[in-house]
């Protein structure tokens, strides 16, 4: 029976993640610390061999993603399935004003996930996971046995980490938490599942 090993991970930081502006399918640049980030990464990883990077086809998990392809001569295949959740009429909004203006929706989606219905013209959860799982079933099966690349966003990664956990989407926001290009390692063997990595930033250095 193959062995398949998933990393996953979140873009750098970016000039919104600092500003505190949600983003969604909205973009803004990485800054010089999440690009910093991503280097450190793609340094940590460079004695692991991948087969293929999938990255969201935002902007900032592109320009990560291709950090972290490094030197190694492979395909990067964007996929608007792995973008982060819709968040309708809040994207480019600053998480205070977003809070005042919609108070009870903005406390259901971080506290109550599996209950926030999008009056902001975005997503559900349920929406996201209806959108990323079947792709994350596709890209495994496609490519049994292979060591693959995910690059995402903080809530399509949490997303799928709840799904590996087999843990209810009311948890998506439970710890840990994932950093700007925080490092997720799942091994799928047949039925089983290993989660050997969930958030990881030992890459980080010393700024």
């Amino acid at each position: 029976m193959k062995k398949t090993t998933l990393y996953l991970t979140r873009h750098g930081q970016t000039e919104w993640n600092v500003a505190h502006r949600l983003q969604g399918h909205k973009n803004s640049p990485l800054t010089p610390l999440g690009l910093l980030h991503a280097a450190w990464l793609a340094e940590s990883m460079s004695s692991i061999q991948l087969d293929i990077i999938y990255s969201s086809s935002s902007e900032r998990t592109l320009q990560t993603a291709e950090i972290l392809r490094n030197k190694r001569d492979i395909a990067i295949l964007p996929e608007q399935d792995l973008r982060e959740i819709n968040m309708g009429c809040w994207e480019g909004e600053v998480k205070d004003n977003v809070e005042a203006a919609f108070p009870e929706d903005y406390s259901a989606f971080w506290q109550t996930p599996h209950l926030f219905k999008p009056n902001n013209g975005g997503e559900s959860f349920y929406d996201l996971q209806n959108r990323v799982l079947p792709k994350l079933r596709e890209i495994i099966e496609s490519n049994e046995g292979k060591n693959i690349l995910i690059v995402t966003h903080a809530a399509t990664l949490k997303l799928i980490m709840t799904h590996f956990s087999g843990k209810p989407l009311s948890e998506v926001w439970t710890p840990p938490i994932v950093d700007s290009t925080a490092l997720c390692k799942v091994i799928i063997k047949g039925d089983q599942t290993i989660i050997e990595l969930h958030g990881d930033t030992s890459h980080y250095k010393d700024n």
